[in-house]
């Protein structure tokens, strides 16, 4: 048995509102992993983010390479995960580390916007560096990758709106 991940999700904000509320009430975790090095090692950071849990949902914050040992560690099989990570890069990285995300596929949240990206969606910005790493997680690993805010609303296949926009 591994860890259960109920949501694997790159948003730019991390734990916001939107994913303290919607999210949680919907895959209803016990437990929301942000996964980023820097973040892990920013104190700041780190404990404004554990604050923003939900009642009832302990927030930890670590690096890749503690979630790709945690995921595969027989102790933390009990944890009904919500994983979060800024980049889709580091999605890619625990993609790479063998974390499974077969079953629920990634979730894009917001991607934020810097100079030379293109606008996909209202919460998404791309740049052809970006889209490379998603195609790799659609045709390497098989995963449904798609642009979702909150659970309410419809979801957008990523794969289709990259070629929409020619990338």
């Amino acid at each position: 048995m591994t860890m259960d991940i109920r949501l694997a999700r790159v948003d730019s904000r991390l734990l916001h509102g939107q994913v303290a509320t919607f999210w949680t009430r919907a895959v209803k975790p016990n437990r929301i992993m942000v996964v980023s090095d820097s973040v892990a090692k920013d104190p700041l950071r780190k404990t404004l983010i554990t604050q923003v849990a939900p009642p009832g949902v302990k927030a930890n914050v670590v690096t890749i390479n503690k979630m790709i040992r945690a995921y595969f560690d027989s102790r933390f099989d009990s944890f009904n995960t919500l994983l979060l990570t800024e980049t889709v890069e580091d999605m890619l990285k625990l993609a790479e580390g063998g974390i499974d995300f077969s079953n629920i596929g990634i979730n894009i949240g917001s991607i934020a916007y810097t100079d030379g990206m293109t606008m996909l969606t209202d919460a998404i910005s791309m740049n052809d560096q970006i889209a490379k790493q998603i195609r790799t997680l659609v045709k390497d690993f098989n995963l449904d990758v798609y642009a979702q805010k909150i659970p309410a609303e419809k979801r957008e296949d990523l794969s289709a709106l990259l070629d929409k926009k020619g990338f």
